[in-house]
């Protein structure tokens, strides 16, 4: 856990232009861990200067603490390491690691995830507009996975006999 800040809130930092990983995890540290987090975004070769000036935790990047493991996002990593191994959390962590590793065969949601956050990722230019956005969205796939795996939308509806 990185120190927190004069108010209180933790600090991370990743790679410019994030995706899937890198809202995942911010989602997961704002929902879960910290909900006044506050996130910054810099040039790869950037990120461990700012992680230093602003005394800053790095995540998603080599050679880091929070860091792909193996077969494991960052994602994964996190909810390990925080103890958060709830079936939802651990559902949506496949999905996002299917998305993240270029494994759709994980789950079928893997392509949805994937064309959700490259599509925010064409609809911002600005970094944090697009994490709150993509907070939005993996709520939603969160929601989905805590609550309705098993509801279906089939159209017609069958006709009542």
């Amino acid at each position: 856990m990185p120190p927190r800040d004069a108010k209180g809130r933790t600090v991370w930092v990743t790679r410019a232009r994030p995706k899937i990983d890198r809202i995942a995890c911010p989602w997961l540290i704002r929902r879960f861990i910290d909900p006044s987090a506050i996130f910054l975004f810099a040039p790869a070769v950037e990120v461990l200067a700012v992680a230093d000036r602003f005394k800053a935790m790095p995540f998603d990047i080599e050679d880091v603490f929070w860091r792909h493991r193996g077969e494991l996002c960052t994602f994964d990593v996190m909810i390990e390491e925080f103890g958060l191994g709830t079936e939802p959390l651990l559902h949506l962590a496949t999905i996002v690691r299917g998305a993240d590793t270029a494994r759709p065969d994980l789950a079928p949601e893997v392509s949805g995830l994937l064309a959700a956050s490259l599509g925010l990722s064409r609809m911002f230019n600005d970094d944090l507009e697009q994490l709150e956005a993509g907070m939005t969205l993996y709520d939603a796939f969160y929601r989905w996975c805590r609550d309705a795996t098993e509801e279906t939308h089939n159209w017609p509806n069958p006709r009542k006999a």
